[in-house]
């Protein structure tokens, strides 16, 4: 579309109609015929068609027709062809069109006078609507109400035209005058919206001489009400806001939820005074509660998130009750609300808030939803930055949350292990009862991540020679009986524990492929390590064919590889513990032939494929330590593996306090700075608290002058050159994947250039959404044309292209090269911060590195 319309019809263009059979049905009776083929012409006329021989059809045989239908399609018709000649003066057949318009608004009938009078609306030809002004005034006294709000909408329309104070001189007055005696709610809402708009001083005098009854105004007139406000107070700053906020303070207790949300964003965007802030918070967390829509739900979170993000302490006071938003089984409200809640936890409110959570982990163990299980993952997550924050609440929390080491949701379990290892180390109290704990659920654990977060935690903090014996002894009942398999005098293969078609049915797809380190390093881990295994003894989990022993089965060598060298450190730290040699040497023999056997069951041909390099060289330097063990190795796996954990939990709390002091500077008032006693100029408390948040922002350089703002002039690219017959400049907005070019395009002849156009095209991923339309521009004048442009890609592009105009001769057409604007690729991306877990995930799912994995498998 080359032209801004009110109305867009879909036309199949494969069945094009005929002008003669459009113009056969409109001469003929049948009103059903007539409607279809006004149909078409309309539709045609929207697709770019121009049917100049219909008009007087429409004219002779359409015009006096008095069927509804008939005339509000006529109404389309005459909206959407062109009323004037390619000089911009109307065209002399227009003129006959009037006398229909006058008869329709004088018409009995009173859906005819309102479609008419909307069809005035969109009319911008004076010529056309001076004549019909007398019978528009007219209905505005009409005792219909739906005539009387559409002839106020006219009276708007027609004063807001370049002419229109001059064709309509009291239009503000009679309007004004209409409002004190309308009852109508819509009609009110209407011409009030009139005044606001066009005489905005009678709207404001109207609003304070019945501020007493606005509680009582209906919905759509108070939604004006508040629009009325918020440009009042932002284009006037001398004007004092309280009078207005105390306005929408009682506009609060309306019954209706939109003008409420209204209200409260008002409030925000207006006062920072802390009881303007407490009554918006209160308002946003009553409509948290009581709609049902989750659409408005997540709405009203997002305005709660940026009240947290500016009046922190106030929303610390409402914690509760947004967390009611969790009764919600919406996963994205859920999420979003306990992103808000762990940003306002505080040592007065974390007990009531980890007893909250408490309880939602619990409900999750029912079963009912299919996303309980990574609404279990938020909220483990939600409570492990509650006990980082408040190690006190940790004790409260960990043995519940070590319950779910062995669910089904792998991500859950992942995230209660992270926890678990990290507790372990900042609380040293909670060391004996969490090792003891995890040993006592070692084996309900049936995830390959989990079990390796799992023994990496025993073989660090199992320092007792209790705790030591009893980690060994975990281990060796959830590996089973060795060896692994054995060979029959047939040559068979078969498990030891008998039963190879239970562990036969849990095997998944498993193919070997790179775990991404931290460091963007690359280690062998197996795909079939993430997979939940339904065979019944592992389900069980009986000693006989334990949860490693299973996971074993599967071909994950990398398990293999920890469960070896926390072996290892359990027996380095048995012989620190243990006197006697006896018992040291028989622990050190059965660590050698749970590692021997797990080296024969990778070199078999039990599994589809053989231990990976990685895993085998580790095991194998496991076997060589405990053969041979010397006081540097000792220190290096018992000490040096804990500090450098102890270093990484340091570093990122360091992290983390580093962001809050950031997030925590602001700048101050200055000695000298003036005090103001407010209590001597007779305000209320609540202007009293407006003004003087105002005054802090002013003194702590909050507010910021609109017109300062030198940034702007860095994105201003020219175009063309100054010797150039067309002058253009644009000025580049990016937001996100958005690109919008404003162009200021300046005439610098003596002589009127036709169909002005500015022709864009692009390289690179970038793509233009729609065609600028043409332009007449006279002489020396200036036109601003926007260009929308989306990015489709993270890829640098470059937008080019040509301005071209005709003049006085229509058969030359003068073409102008533009400059080329390169569009960066930094201009539209930004930082993010992504966590190694997540990280992993990611980089695991992306096509490109899969397909990378099957090349090198298949060679």
């Amino acid at each position: 579309m080359e032209k801004s319309c009110s109305l867009l019809v879909h036309f199949d263009k494969g069945t094009p109609a005929i002008a003669n059979e459009i113009k056969e049905a409109l001469e003929g009776n049948d009103v059903l015929a007539k409607i279809d083929a006004m149909k078409k012409a309309v539709s045609l006329l929207l697709n770019g068609e121009t049917l100049p021989q219909l008009f007087i059809t429409i004219i002779r045989y359409v015009l006096p027709s008095e069927d509804h239908t008939i005339q509000r399609l006529l109404l389309l018709y005459l909206e959407i062809i062109d009323k004037k000649d390619a000089s911009g003066k109307l065209l002399p057949e227009m003129i006959l069109i009037c006398q229909n318009l006058r008869n329709n608004l004088q018409h009995p009938n009173e859906y005819i006078r309102g479609v008419t009078l909307r069809f005035l609306c969109r009319l911008h030809e004076t010529e056309i609507i001076e004549p019909l002004i007398p019978s528009v005034l007219q209905n505005l006294e009409h005792r219909h109400p739906f005539i009387r709000r559409n002839a106020i909408f006219a009276v708007m329309s027609i004063y807001k035209l370049p002419q229109g104070d001059q064709l309509l001189v009291d239009a503000p007055e009679m309007i004004e005058k209409a409002l004190s005696t309308e009852h109508d709610q819509s009609a009110k809402r209407n011409a009030f919206l009139m005044l606001f708009t066009c005489a905005q001083e009678r709207a404001i005098n109207y609003l304070f001489s019945h501020v007493d009854k606005i509680s009582e105004w209906g919905e759509q007139l108070q939604m004006v009400v508040l629009e009325l406000i918020r440009k009042v107070c932002r284009t006037d700053k001398g004007e004092k806001k309280g009078k207005y906020i105390t306005i929408i303070i009682s506009l609060l207790n309306s019954p209706s939820s939109a003008v409420v949300y209204e209200c409260a964003g008002t409030l925000v965007s207006l006062s920072s005074a802390p009881t303007a802030i407490k009554a918006a918070a209160n308002t946003y967390g009553q409509l948290l509660l009581s709609q049902s829509d989750n659409n408005v739900k997540l709405i009203v979170l997002d305005r709660l998130q940026e009240l947290k993000s500016s009046h922190r302490e106030i929303m610390v006071d409402l914690v509760m009750d947004v967390l009611r938003a969790l009764s919600s089984p919406n996963l994205d409200i859920r999420r979003k609300t306990l992103d808000i809640i762990l940003d306002l936890i505080t040592a007065r409110n974390v007990n009531e808030i980890v007893q909250m959570l408490k309880k939602e982990v619990v409900k999750t163990q029912s079963g009912e939803l299919e996303k309980n299980g990574e609404y279990r993952q938020m909220l483990i997550q939600a409570i492990h930055s509650c006990a980082i924050k408040f190690p006190e609440v940790a004790s409260t929390v960990v043995h519940l949350l070590m319950d779910f080491l062995g669910d089904s949701n792998i991500a859950s379990a992942s995230d209660v292990v992270i926890f678990v290892r990290e507790i372990i180390e900042t609380n040293p109290k909670l060391r004996v009862s969490i090792v003891t704990r995890l040993l006592d659920t070692f084996y309900q654990i049936r995830a390959a991540r989990v079990c390796v977060g799992a023994l990496w935690i025993t073989g660090e903090y199992c320092l007792s020679l209790s705790e030591v014996e009893s980690g060994i002894a975990t281990i060796k009942q959830c590996l089973g009986e060795l060896p692994f398999f054995s060979v029959t005098e047939e040559g068979e293969v078969t498990d030891t524990s008998k039963k190879p078609p239970q562990q036969a049915s849990s095997i998944t797809v498993s193919s070997r492929r790179p775990a991404i380190l931290s460091d963007g390093t690359y280690a062998t881990q197996n795909a079939a390590s993430e997979t939940a295994f339904s065979a019944p003894s592992v389900i069980h989990g009986s000693l006989s064919s334990g949860n490693l022993r299973s996971l074993l089965l599967t071909g994950d060598f990398f398990l293999a590889a920890v469960v070896a060298c926390t072996l290892t450190k359990l027996v380095l730290r048995l012989e620190e513990v243990q006197s006697s040699k006896v018992e040291v040497n028989k622990a050190v023999t059965q660590a050698l032939l749970v590692m021997v056997s797990m080296l024969q069951l990778g070199q078999s041909s039990v599994l589809p494929h053989p231990i990976d390099s990685d895993s085998y060289d580790r095991i194998l330097l496991c076997i060589r330590l405990l053969s041979n063990t010397g006081d540097d190795i000792r220190k290096i796996w018992l000490q040096s593996c804990r500090q450098s954990f102890v270093k990484m939990l340091s570093e990122k709390q360091l992290r983390e306090t580093e962001e809050l002091k950031a997030k925590a500077q602001v700048s101050h008032a200055q000695p000298d700075d003036l005090i103001d006693f407010y209590h001597f100029q007779g305000m209320s408390q609540l202007e009293l608290e407006d003004e003087v948040q105002d005054d802090l922002k002013r003194a702590t350089g909050e507010f910021i002058n609109d017109g300062n703002d030198t940034n702007k002039l860095n994105r201003i690219i020219q175009l063309t050159g100054f010797s150039d017959p067309v002058y253009a400049e644009a000025y580049v907005t990016v937001h996100h994947y958005d690109i919008v070019l404003d162009v200021t395009v300046i005439n610098r002849t003596k002589v009127t250039l036709q169909n002005l156009c500015l022709e864009l095209a692009t390289m690179g991923d970038l793509k233009l959404v729609e065609r600028p339309q043409n332009y007449a521009l006279a002489p020396e004048s200036s036109k601003q044309i926007k260009a929308n442009i989306k990015v489709s890609s993270t890829e640098t592009g470059v937008i080019f292209g040509n301005i071209v105009y005709e003049t006085s001769n229509v058969f030359e057409r003068t073409v102008v090269v533009l400059n080329d604007i390169h569009i960066d690729i930094m201009d539209y991306i930004s930082p993010a911060f992504c966590s190694d877990n997540a990280f992993r995930t990611m980089w695991a799912e992306f096509e490109w590195e899969n397909k990378v994995i099957s090349r090198i498998l298949l060679s």
